[in-house]
């Protein structure tokens, strides 16, 4: 029996904000907090009618573990009311939803809360290994000759810090810092560094159109970020207005210093963001008098190499297509995170290609050309930032949206999974 279509019936995210300004006071639980509370006031559903809160995120923080519980109370929701954390890295925010989705078309539940969060300002420094070391025989010292031992064996090197934002953007596997496997791509497909600036420029310019169209403001929320003065933010403060290929050029490769063609300007912005979506059966909706936002039919996830971890949408995408028997060809629009101009660049050629398709999947034509005018029509990641647990479900909330702007009827929202995976979602609006 085909499972029916999950429908989306309202959602809101937070604005974008760099890492490290305006939403730096604010850890993950508070700014989900703040997030779900709006999303749940604005709704046409009590509180009460929800069955299971389920939130994405990848850099939990170590006082609030299970973070989606601390949301979900915090947020107003009654403590009978059960939530669970997932994290799939980078499709975390879509993972809560098709975990949500699962568990309807299982009959476990009818109605969830489902979203992402990120606190990327908040990721700690961890203490190296000799200094905690040398904490634990201070903390096991006996005696005042037994804490001079230990401090003897202090070294100023100890406090020398691991950045925790760069161990958790480099892949245990590959030993490859996420950018590195972008530089990766870049030589595969013969990427130049002109083509990524161009591609940031592109991305940059469709944001600030979009910003100052108010299109934006469909899915968004203010956040006040200081209480005492009441200062509060509205929009996405990463997108640079009156960006210029030139500007973009001065930049200097980050990850590899000699050769290497990925930088800051062409790569997605580090940034603090939470996005939140309510979701149920399509029958449910239909039972409730509710219009839904849109609908999620079908999604895949795929696993493929860490190193050229950035394709995870061809191979996700592909997966799908074999699900659903449908083609690029049945796609009106196409949401790719941004993670780099390079990997976008990548999946295109991956997507428009016949040999990588007989390579890889076997078939004898390729994936699917993607035209340009579908495709991140908004801008992405490279202007707005990828705050990675969030990410999966605001592409969501933002596809759903432009195809009811446009009144088309169909569209695909994909990402590529640090690690080595992809994910790729199918949806519709009536």
């Amino acid at each position: 029996m085909k499972n029916e279509r999950i429908a989306i019936i309202s959602g809101l995210r937070t604005p974008m904000a760099k890492a490290g300004e305006k939403f730096k006071t604010l850890q993950a639980d508070t700014l989900g907090s703040k997030l779900v509370r709006e999303v749940m006031m604005r709704s046409p559903l009590e509180f009460s009618d929800i069955n299971e809160v389920i939130i994405g995120n990848v850099a939990q923080p170590i006082h609030a573990a299970n973070i989606a519980r601390v949301i979900a109370l915090r947020a107003g929701f009654p403590e009978s009311t059960p939530a669970m954390t997932v994290h799939r890295n980078c499709a975390s925010g879509m993972e809560s939803i098709t975990t949500a989705a699962s568990r309807i078309h299982a009959k476990e539940g009818k109605v969830y809360l489902c979203g992402g969060v990120e606190s990327m300002s908040n990721i700690p420094l961890v203490y190296s290994e000799k200094m905690t070391t040398l904490f634990t025989q201070l903390s096991k010292s006996k005696t005042a000759l037994d804490s001079l031992r230990a401090l003897f064996g202090f070294r100023p090197a100890f406090l020398k810090p691991i950045v925790g934002l760069m161990s958790g953007l480099t892949d245990p596997v590959s030993g490859l810092l996420m950018g590195s496997t972008a530089e990766v791509l870049a030589r595969d497909f013969g990427i130049s560094r002109k083509e990524q600036d161009k591609f940031a420029l592109i991305s940059h310019q469709k944001a600030e159109k979009a910003m100052k169209s108010g299109r934006f403001s469909q899915e968004s929320m203010a956040i006040i970020y200081d209480e005492h003065s009441g200062n509060f933010l509205d929009y996405d403060d990463g997108i640079r207005e009156g960006q210029t290929v030139e500007k973009l050029a001065k930049l200097r490769p980050f990850f590899d210093k000699k050769n290497g063609t990925v930088t800051a300007g062409n790569s997605s912005q580090i940034t603090d963001a939470a996005a939140a979506v309510i979701v149920m059966s399509e029958s449910e909706a239909k039972k409730r008098g509710l219009t839904p936002l849109g609908f999620l039919r079908a999604y895949a996830y795929t696993g493929l190499d860490p190193k050229r971890m950035g394709l995870g949408p061809v191979f996700a995408t592909q997966e799908l297509f074999a699900k659903t028997g449908l083609g690029m060809q049945d796609i009106e629009l196409m949401e790719i995170n941004e993670a780099f101009a390079a990997q976008v660049i990548a999946c295109q050629k991956a997507f428009a290609s016949k040999n990588f398709a007989k390579t890889h999947f076997g078939i004898d034509k390729a994936v699917g050309k993607i035209a340009p005018k579908i495709l991140n029509v908004n801008g992405g990641a490279i202007a707005l930032g990828h705050p990675v647990g969030m990410t999966g479900t605001r592409l969501v909330l933002t596809m759903l949206h432009e195809l009811r702007n446009r009144k088309q009827q169909r569209g695909l929202a994909t990402l590529c999974i640090g690690g080595g995976q992809g994910a790729a979602l199918l949806l519709e609006v009536e």
